[in-house]
C-alpha cells in the first residue's frame, strides 16, 4: 500500500466517521455543551481512530510481528469498554435505556478499520446506509407501531420460505413427461407470495381511500376470482351495485397486471405479444371501474385490508402449479400444441396465475412462442369468462349485467388488439 493510497484509505474513515457524527450531533443538537457524550467531533474522531488502528495492523503485518488482527481487537476493545461505559453513564442520568449510541460507535469503529484494511468503497457506503438508518429512526418506529401481526407472520413467512425451506427442496425434475422441478416449482410459489406481499405494501404506503374500489384492488392482488365472488354475493344483500361492480372490475384489472408481471419475469420474450391485449383489456375494465366509482362517491365506509398471503395459500398455490405442469406436459406430449392450450383454458376457470406460471416454464423447453402466448391469452380468457359468469350466477341480476358486459367489451377490445397485432406482424 502507497502512502498516497493510506491516507486516501485514512481520509475515508474520517469521512465516515463525520457522517456519523453529524448525524448524532443534530438529533442532540438541543443539549448544551457538555452533555453530549458523543458528538460530530467524537464520532469523527472514532472513525480515525478505527482507520488508525487499521493502519497499525497494516505496518504490523508488514514487519511479521504479531498475530494478525491484534491491533484492531486490541483498540476495538478497549474503544468499546470506555465508550460504552460514558453512554452508560449519559443514559443513566437521563434515564434512558436505548443502546443504539454505543453499537453505533461500535460500528463507525469497525467502518474505519474496513476502510484501511478492506474495500474502501464498501467502508463508505456503509456508512451512508448507517446514516440513512440512523435518520430514519422517526419513520421506522411509525412503520412498526402501523405493522399489523399479520403482515409481520407474512413477511416472516415469506423469508422463511426463501431462505430456509428453498435451500433444502430438491433441484432435480421429478416424476413423468420429463418432470418438473420441485425448487422451481416452490420458486414460482414464493415469486407469487411476493408479488401479492408487494403490491399490498404499496398500496398501504400510498395511502387508501375508503370504497369498494380500493377494497377490490386490494383483493385483486390476492384472487380476483373470489373478490368478483364475494362482491356478487354481497349485491344480493347490499343493494350498492355500482360501487360492488366497480371493486370486482379492479380487481381485474389488478389481476391483468399482476399477469404482465410474471411474463415479464419468468418469459419476457412473450411480453411484446401478450402485453397489448391486457393492456388493451386493463384499460377498458379500469375506465369502466372508475366511472361506476364516481357514480356514487359518497357513504363509502371504511374496508379492511387483507392479509397479503397466508402459508396455507402458499401450499395451494404450490400444489397447483405442480398439478398444472403434469397436466400441461401430458396434453402436450399426448395432444399437442392444442393440448397445452386446452389446459390452460381450464385452469383458467379457476386461477390465472398457476397456468401463466406454468406455461412461461414450458416455454423454450417443449412450447414454441406462439402457442405459449395463446395459452396465456387463453387462459386469462377462460377466467374473465369464469368471472363473469360466477357474477351472472351468484349476484343480483343489476350485479351480474353490468359485471359481464363490462367484461364482454373488455375482452372485445383486448381481442381485437390481438388480431390486429397477428394481421400487422
Amino acid at each position: 500500500m502507497t502512502e498516497l493510497e493510506l491516507a486516501q484509505r485514512l481520509g475515508v474513515a474520517l469521512a465516515v466517521g463525520a457522517l456519523v457524527g453529524a448525524e448524532r450531533h443534530w438529533r442532540e443538537r438541543g443539549e448544551d455543551d457538555g452533555q453530549r457524550t458523543a458528538g460530530l467531533r467524537t464520532y469523527t474522531l472514532v472513525g480515525m481512530l478505527g482507520g488508525i488502528a487499521g493502519a497499525l495492523e497494516f505496518a504490523l503485518r508488514g514487519t511479521g510481528g504479531g498475530p494478525g488482527g491484534i491491533v484492531v481487537v486490541g483498540v476495538f476493545v478497549a474503544f468499546a469498554a470506555v465508550f460504552s461505559f460514558f453512554q452508560y453513564q449519559e443514559h443513566r442520568s437521563e434515564n434512558s435505556y436505548s443502546v443504539t449510541s454505543a453499537v453505533v460507535g461500535m460500528v463507525t469503529f469497525a467502518l474505519g478499520s474496513l476502510a484501511v484494511l478492506g474495500d474502501m468503497r464498501l467502508a463508505g457506503a456503509a456508512g451512508v446506509v448507517l446514516v440513512a438508518i440512523l435518520a430514519a429512526r422517526e419513520a421506522l418506529h411509525r412503520f412498526v407501531e402501523a405493522l399489523t401481526s399479520a403482515e409481520l407472520r407474512s413477511a416472516i413467512v415469506l423469508l422463511a420460505m426463501t431462505f430456509v425451506v428453498l435451500p433444502l427442496v430438491p433441484t432435480d425434475n421429478v416424476g413423468p413427461f420429463g418432470g418438473v422441478s420441485p425448487a422451481r416449482i416452490w420458486t414460482l410459489a414464493i415469486l407469487v407470495a411476493a408479488i401479492s406481499f408487494a403490491g399490498y405494501v404499496a398500496v398501504k404506503l400510498l395511502g387508501e381511500r375508503n370504497g369498494e374500489l380500493v377494497a377490490g384492488a386490494v383483493g385483486g392482488l390476492l384472487s380476483s376470482t373470489a373478490t368478483t365472488v364475494t362482491n356478487a354475493r354481497r349485491s344480493i344483500e347490499a343493494g350498492e351495485t355500482d360501487r360492488l361492480v366497480a371493486g370486482a372490475l379492479g380487481a381485474g384489472v389488478v389481476s391483468y397486471g399482476r399477469t404482465a408481471l410474471l411474463v415479464l419475469v419468468l418469459a419476457p420474450a412473450l411480453l411484446p405479444t401478450v402485453a397489448p391485449p391486457l393492456a388493451a383489456t386493463g384499460l377498458v375494465m379500469a375506465a369502466a371501474a372508475f366511472w361506476l366509482a364516481r357514480r356514487d362517491d359518497e357513504g363509502h365506509v371504511a374496508t379492511e385490508s387483507a392479509n397479503p398471503f397466508d402459508l396455507k395459500q402458499v401450499l395451494q398455490m404450490a400444489i397447483l402449479l405442480t398439478a398444472i405442469a403434469f397436466a400441461t406436459r401430458a396434453a402436450a406430449a399426448w395432444f399437442g400444441d392444442a393440448g397445452a392450450i386446452a389446459v390452460s383454458a381450464i385452469t383458467g376457470l379457476a386461477d390465472v396465475d398457476a397456468p401463466v406460471i406454468t406455461v412461461a416454464g414450458l416455454f423454450g423447453n417443449g412450447l414454441s412462442a406462439e402457442v405459449a402466448s395463446i395459452a396465456m391469452i387463453v387462459a386469462v380468457t377462460s377466467n374473465t369468462v369464469a368471472k363473469a359468469g360466477y357474477a351472472l350466477m351468484l349476484g343480483a341480476w343489476r350485479f351480474g349485467g353490468m359485471f359481464a358486459g363490462a367484461s364482454a367489451v373488455a375482452l372485445t377490445a383486448g381481442a381485437a388488439v390481438f388480431f390486429a397485432a397477428r394481421l400487422l406482424a
